[in-house]
């Protein structure tokens, strides 16, 4: 790789994330770090420009699902290299967020997806898996002292273990710790209103919008 200016390695940043490029992102990343570029704006205006980019290409239907989890694998292999050197109050942070797939439910391509989306708009993520139980999901909302829930469902025989998170916070008192959010193939507005939940989204770029909405909103 060419020696590049700081402008020029931020757009190789993101261009490569957008490529799918893995190497290309890691090459990168650790020229950055060469140059004594400033990590936190290496991730900002390069790799998470890029995934933004990827989100809202992939919502327009113009790359495959594919596409979008090389392109994720990209950003995440960028991240790898950039995160350790970022001291913790140097870290702009949107918000935490701990998410998972739940209980019964072993589904995590919709999951991974929003997962990588939240990181790459600055929030940290605690992702608990696929088949996650209801005292799973608080326990670690408690400990990482979360801002939000974000449970994911892909199956209508699964899709009450959203209701029963929330039933189980309202229950213990906890309900208004955290902003919950739904998502997943049979979740709807309605499903969402019925059950209580505080956000939902059709989409995972609608989904982080909605989120920093809902953040921003309790925080005021």
């Amino acid at each position: 790789m060419i020696n590049m200016g700081e402008e020029e390695l931020l757009k190789t940043l993101s261009e490569s994330v957008v490529a799918c490029d893995r190497d290309a992102v890691v090459k990168a990343a650790q020229q950055a770090i060469e140059k004594g570029l400033d990590p936190v704006k290496a991730i900002e205006k390069g790799l998470s420009k890029g995934a933004i980019t990827v989100g809202e290409k992939f919502d327009r239907l113009e790359i495959f699902l594919t596409d979008l989890m090389m392109a994720a694998d990209a950003m995440k292999a960028g991240l790898d290299i950039l995160l350790p050197l970022i001291s913790e109050e140097k870290v702009l942070k949107k918000g935490t967020v701990v998410s998972g797939t739940v209980k019964g439910d072993i589904h995590d391509i919709g999951k991974n997806i929003l997962s990588a989306l939240f990181s790459a708009n600055g929030f940290e993520v605690h992702d608990l898996g696929v088949d996650v139980s209801t005292s799973k999901f608080i326990e670690e909302a408690e400990k990482v002292r979360a801002d939000i829930i974000a449970l994911s469902a892909l199956m209508s025989s699964t899709i009450g273990g959203q209701k029963d998170v929330i039933d189980y916070l309202s229950e213990t008192g906890k309900r208004e710790k955290f902003i919950v959010m739904v998502g997943g193939g049979p979740t709807t507005r309605e499903w969402t209103e019925e059950i209580g939940a505080d956000g939902y989204a059709e989409t995972a770029m609608e989904a982080v919008k909605v989120a920093l909405e809902l953040i921003e909103k309790k925080r005021s």
